[in-house]
């Protein structure tokens, strides 16, 4: 195999694939990158045995031919080659030599035949979205992932398809954040799977602000076709469980709060959070919302802010954390609190199908 190739378009892709790859692996294969050179150029393949993540380039093929080579050796190398083009030749033994401008390598690596094949998908459901669409959703719903490994079954997005909409879930039991998009897709493609957290991050690693991609579901497997990239993943078995009966019932009462005004006093006043119960009381009376910390052992903060609220003096405690994700991850300048109590939980809304269920924590007085 032997071939010319720009040293940032290989490096772009090298670190696009290489985050599949893991350091732990007991099995040398998975820690290469599969290199095939054919007529339409170059593609890298890496995989964990759960994510596959392939990536085409164009590249100057004088022999095509294929072979495996230290995924993260490689990037590195790359990174510091000194000028832009790079000669890359492989033997028969699979040693690789690297030359740009004064620089040599030699790299050894592993017969192709040897990484694992990469997933089929035919007789796969199929249908096309959004890339940006898509990016948004999953950023305002993949915080709340659990990373209980004893409940499997959260450790992923749920994602549902049908009746002409796009639902996407994820809970940890303790804070819930649920988004529903407007889809087209072909009749007879309604699904229901879980997609694992480690697919989710590479997945939104991949997706632009434009264009589509496609997106092919089997019972095991999914994959992602966007930008010459392809993701493919195992999904996470089992029945996601009712996520809908934890949703509360209409408010009685709303705040409306500046979303980074209120993300900015919460940060502050969680500096002096006590590191066991981990809450902070918020205190909503009369267009006020009071948040405050306050910790025996360590101080107490407090801050003030204006509020839309009508309704009567509310006090209710939550982590401060799970306060601050979704309000990191959203971008309206504008968020609404929907209580019914100080004892049920608090739900978090925008003007768009987006909710965050959040349960309250015992007040401390």
């Amino acid at each position: 195999m032997k071939f010319q190739i720009d040293k940032d378009v290989f490096q772009e892709a090298l670190n696009q694939v290489q985050h599949v790859v893991s350091n732990r692996t007991t099995l040398p294969i998975l820690s290469n990158v599969l290199i095939e050179a054919d007529e339409l150029g170059l593609q890298l393949s890496t995989t964990d045995l759960d994510v596959t993540i392939t990536k085409r380039i164009p590249a100057n093929i004088s022999t095509p031919g294929s072979t495996t080579l230290p995924a993260r050796r490689l990037a590195s190398i790359v990174r510091e080659l000194p000028t832009s083009e790079i000669d890359f030749e492989v033997n028969e033994d699979n040693a690789a030599t690297v030359r740009s401008g004064p620089s040599f390598f030699k790299i050894l690596g592993l017969p192709s035949s040897e990484f694992p094949t990469i997933g089929e998908f035919s007789n796969a459901k199929e249908f096309t979205i959004d890339q940006k669409l898509l990016g948004d959703a999953l950023r305002k719903t993949s915080y709340a992932i659990s990373t209980d490994e004893t409940r499997y079954v959260l450790n992923g997005v749920n994602c549902l398809i049908g009746d002409g909409m796009l639902t996407l879930v994820a809970t940890d039991g303790r804070r819930l954040a649920m988004v529903e998009q407007d889809l087209e897709f072909p009749a007879g493609n309604e699904s229901g799977v879980i997609i694992p957290t480690k697919a989710v991050h590479e997945l939104q690693r991949l997706l632009g602000d434009s264009g589509e991609l496609k997106v092919s579901l089997t019972d095991s497997q999914a994959g992602f076709e966007l930008n010459d990239s392809h993701l493919i993943t195992k999904l996470i078995e089992g029945n996601y469980p009712n996520f809908r009966q934890v949703i509360p019932g209409d408010a009685n009462h709303r705040v409306t709060v500046e979303r980074e005004i209120l993300l900015q006093a919460v940060k502050r006043v969680s500096l002096l959070v006590n590191e066991k119960t981990n809450s902070i009381r918020f205190t909503f009376d009369d267009n006020r919302l009071s948040i405050s910390a306050n910790s025996p052992e360590v101080g107490e903060a407090e801050e003030s802010i204006d509020v839309r609220y009508d309704g009567p003096k509310l006090v209710v405690a939550f982590n401060p954390e799970f306060v601050m994700a979704p309000l990191r991850n959203l971008s309206q300048d504008e968020v609404f609190i929907d209580l019914i109590d100080e004892s049920s939980p608090g739900v978090v809304k925008i003007d768009e199908p987006f909710l965050y269920v959040i349960m309250p924590m015992r007040v401390t007085n």
